[in-house]
């Protein structure tokens, strides 16, 4: 008998619902009626009522006739829900679809992702600013400060910009026109990632060891670098 109940229970299926919109209804306009009236229209649809009466929909909810139908009719007035018509047979076919609200959850979720990688952006910003001055000993002057801007507006990742600096501190040459310089040859040469710039500065500076073995210079203790202004 309790197997039964229970198959009987397995039997009413369930329904996927992206737990996003629990977490952002309320930024989607929607209140906790309202996202239930959407669920009870989803759940009817996937039992295969596409189109239930106010009276149905009250069965299940805590709210008169009245009331479910006004939920509904604000619903589609707020874009959330589509009243759909079809003539199949000449014969009037209506039915409730929800697709409109998935589609504001979407535009949610980006609009969500792009905030917070503006916030991501500015605080990468905010820590590039901080490190050249610190790297530099001193505040950066208006100048540098709109060159700084102009190399993140160039699509130049933080990163990037941040191994540039590095670069030029190896080679002993800290000033803003070595700099960029450096992230104009990575450019030119397709260099978008921090492995990449790594990788083409160890080249150039085991092909710089080899030429000093071949051609005699002055003894020095200095660590070779590359001169990118000379390029």
């Amino acid at each position: 008998m309790i197997k039964d109940k229970l198959f009987a229970w397995f039997k009413e299926g369930t329904i996927t619902i992206p737990s996003f919109l629990f977490s952002h209804y309320k930024a989607m306009g929607l209140n906790e009626e309202e996202v239930m009236l959407l669920l009870q229209l989803h759940n009817f649809r996937e039992n295969g009522n596409e189109f239930p009466t106010p009276g149905q929909i009250a069965e299940r909810m805590t709210f008169g006739e009245q009331q479910c139908l006004g939920m509904v009719q604000r619903m589609v007035q707020k874009g959330f829900i589509e009243i759909k018509e079809e003539y199949p047979g000449s014969i009037l076919h209506e039915s409730y679809s929800i697709e409109p609200m998935f589609e504001k959850m979407i535009e949610c979720f980006l609009k969500t992702q792009n905030e917070a990688e503006i916030v991501k952006n500015a605080a990468d910003n905010e820590s590039l600013y901080t490190i050249f001055e610190k790297e530099f000993g001193r505040p950066l002057s208006p100048f540098e400060c709109e060159t700084l801007a102009m190399w993140m507006e160039e699509d130049h990742h933080a990163d990037i910009i941040k191994a540039a600096l590095r670069e030029s501190v190896l080679s002993g040459k800290v000033n803003f026109r070595y700099i960029d310089r450096i992230l104009f040859e990575w450019k030119r040469n397709g260099i978008k990632t921090m492995e990449q710039a790594k990788q083409h500065s160890e080249k150039f500076r085991i092909h710089q060891k080899r030429a000093k073995r071949v051609k005699p210079a002055a003894a020095s203790n200095e660590i070779p670098f590359y001169n990118w202004l000379e390029q």
